[in-house]
């Protein structure tokens, strides 16, 4: 299940990653959030809280658009489950 979910979760950071409406440090940001879901030296709970993090910074970013704001907010809601699962 956590996988499907992981999956999920890439695939829409994916597409916020090649969004070109959204601006350059936005896109970079999914990709480095992307980046430390998949990395598998860490516990899950840590993977995800660490996106949870990086996303949050993007979402607070004042040149974000409202879209790009509200992809990013549901994201991090799906990680949030992620990071409660051991």
């Amino acid at each position: 299940m956590a996988a499907d979910k992981i999956k999920q979760v890439t695939d829409v950071l994916d597409m916020l990653a090649e969004d070109t409406s959204i601006p350059r440090n936005i896109r970079k940001g999914a990709s480095d959030a992307k980046a430390r879901l998949l990395d598998t030296k860490e516990a899950m709970d840590v993977r995800a809280t660490g996106a949870i993090v990086i996303l949050d910074d993007l979402a607070n970013d004042p040149n974000i658009p409202l879209h790009g704001r509200t992809i990013i907010w549901n994201v991090i809601s799906q990680l949030e489950v992620l990071s409660q699962q051991k």
